[in-house]
């Protein structure tokens, strides 16, 4: 969705590429436990603001986040679309399910 309110959809392989990026993935596996403040976020990776901020971005403009204000701090959770898919310790794409069941979680 675009900050005008108008929806698009987003391909499966801009998914993924989205998605291929270690931080990003992170930091939705991080969200799969429930909604965090980005400052929990940040300590929990162990990332600075900044670049956190740049992948929240990328995350939300896919419409695989979102975000609410509280405040001066902002409450990141999966979108109600990725969540309503999700099963279990998996993503579900649509296109594809990624799965989080390997040694190091990934």
């Amino acid at each position: 969705m675009t900050d005008s309110g108008i929806e698009f959809e987003v391909s499966c392989a801009d998914l993924l590429k989205v998605l291929a990026d270690e931080t990003r993935l992170a930091v939705a596996r991080e969200l799969m436990r429930g909604e965090r403040f980005a400052g929990d976020l940040c300590r929990s990776l162990e990332i600075e603001q900044s670049l956190l901020s740049h992948h929240l971005r990328i995350l939300r403009e896919a419409g695989i986040v979102e975000s609410e204000r509280h405040g001066k701090a902002v409450l990141y959770r999966l979108s109600p679309a990725v969540e309503s898919k999700r099963r279990g310790d998996a993503l579900d794409l649509g296109c594809c399910r990624l799965t989080f069941g390997g040694p190091d979680g990934y």
